[in-house]
């Protein structure tokens, strides 16, 4: 799956998780399963090393994102949320985020997704932030990838929201899941990671949330 394809199905299908026909999205209030599991391990920053690349781990991450994107399209895919996170810990355990180096860009995008899909898990969810985040300082995973986890898990906390990826399809039209943070400067932090100003992804969303 392309990098441009995966960024169209990204917006309802993994960013747009958030989307409800009719009502604005919001954090889901209901009581969520707490895993009792706590990782130990090295932090990201202090395990930093390039990897070489891993054909066959980059070919089972998009093996998972096509089982995800099969869940959430046709409700068909194999395997749950909750199994893809699992796995996704394991990689994580053994080698970090997984990089452009380590698994190619587009496995990499799979590896965002499944960690964007990992709602009923936010304590791996922030986990997962933190390797992605250095895994991009050191040019080595996405920056959008990575605003729009950062999105994600402030949204789950139901925090604002520092580059208004994460929206919702309400009444009016896209709406946010929670307040954009300073939101007279998010298209200069958006641009900084690589995303289109904040008008021209609610122009997309528009069309998407007409069809729900």
């Amino acid at each position: 799956m392309s990098r441009r394809r995966l960024a169209a199905t990204a917006l309802l299908a993994v960013a747009g998780v958030l989307v409800a026909c009719g009502v604005p999205a919001e954090p889901d209030s209901a009581p969520q399963p707490q895993p009792t599991r706590v990782t130990a391990q090295p932090t990201p920053a202090a395990s930093w090393t390039p990897s070489s690349f891993d054909a066959a781990l980059s070919a089972e991450l998009l093996t998972m994102l096509a089982q995800d994107q099969a869940d959430r399209h046709t409700g068909d895919g194999e395997g749950t949320d909750e199994e893809r996170t699992e796995r996704l810990r394991e990689i994580i355990e053994a080698h970090g985020w997984p990089t452009y180096s380590l698994v190619g860009e587009e496995a990499e995008d799979a590896a965002w997704a499944i960690a964007q899909h990992s709602d009923h898990d936010p304590a791996f969810q922030r986990e997962a932030l933190e390797w992605l985040r250095v895994a991009v300082e050191n040019g080595d995973a996405s920056g959008g990838n990575l605003a729009y986890l950062t999105d994600r898990v402030a949204v789950g906390a139901g925090d604002p929201q520092t580059y208004g990826t994460q929206i919702g399809c309400g009444d009016d039209g896209p709406s946010p899941a929670t307040p954009i943070a300073d939101e007279a400067t998010v298209d200069e932090r958006r641009a900084g990671v690589g995303l289109p100003p904040l008008a021209d992804y609610y122009a997309e969303l528009e069309a998407l949330c007409a069809q729900e």
